[in-house]
């Protein structure tokens, strides 16, 4: 896979999905399943945009014991999708579980990936609320290093450490970076965030953008800049 803009289809019903996925009309892009819409439609849901030709970023975070990630990845594995996730805090055994649940008998998988911490946390909060004394580049990298060694493919990090992650871990191991905003846009929830032309100059394989795509006023012209500035 080569470098993508994944368009964040966080709708709460299967409709309003299809819906919003019209109005960009014969384009197919890469769309993320958050738990909203894949708790409200299911599996299912996964099926269906793979049937309409998406490539599909199944995002539920998972984080559990080893044994209950590794039978869930099982089951996740059989939908079809391309990227799967877990939680880099579930630690290297709960990663490696989930490695091998997510592989198929015949030795295929999605891609696994981990997030290392969540673009709505800052350093402060971080360090007050999870009591992680490391600074925000030390704990990511950390993490990331961690989701290398169990054998997964990369990360979910902010586009400001996707370098990092990449001299850390080597180009190959992928960053899937959220908090991707348009030079004007509002930032909404995230705290750090980058444009997709920066996030380009920095090496994001994979940049995720929800509602500067899919609350434009001309959404298909949206995802068009997006690839523009990331793709182009």
């Amino acid at each position: 896979m080569g470098k993508d803009v994944i368009v964040a289809c966080d709708f709460p019903s299967a409709g309003e999905t299809l819906a919003f996925l019209e109005k960009l009309g014969e384009a197919r892009p890469f769309v993320k399943i958050g738990m909203e819409l894949y708790y409200a439609e299911g599996p299912q849901i996964v099926r269906a945009l793979k049937e309409r030709g998406h490539k599909v970023f199944l995002d539920l975070k998972l984080h559990d014991i080893p044994n209950t990630v590794k039978k869930a990845m099982a089951v996740l594995s059989r939908l079809g999708a391309d990227i799967v996730n877990v939680h880099a805090a579930g630690t290297k055994a709960m990663m490696a579980a989930a490695l091998e649940g997510l592989t198929r008998p015949d030795g295929s998988r999605p891609l696994l990936i981990a997030v290392t911490q969540l673009t709505s946390t800052d350093e402060e909060t971080m360090q007050k609320e999870l009591l992680i004394s490391r600074s925000m580049p030390e704990t990511v990298m950390q993490y990331a290093r961690n989701a290398r060694d169990a054998g997964l493919d990369g990360v979910v990090c902010s586009p400001l450490e996707a370098a990092a992650v990449h001299a850390s871990c080597g180009q190959g191991f992928l960053t899937v970076t959220p908090g991707v905003r348009f030079a004007e846009g509002d930032k909404g929830d995230q705290k750090r965030v980058m444009t997709p032309a920066e996030a380009k100059s920095i090496g994001s394989d994979y940049i995720v953008m929800g509602r500067p795509i899919t609350a434009a006023a001309d959404p298909a012209e949206a995802y068009g800049r997006s690839l523009r500035e990331f793709v182009d």
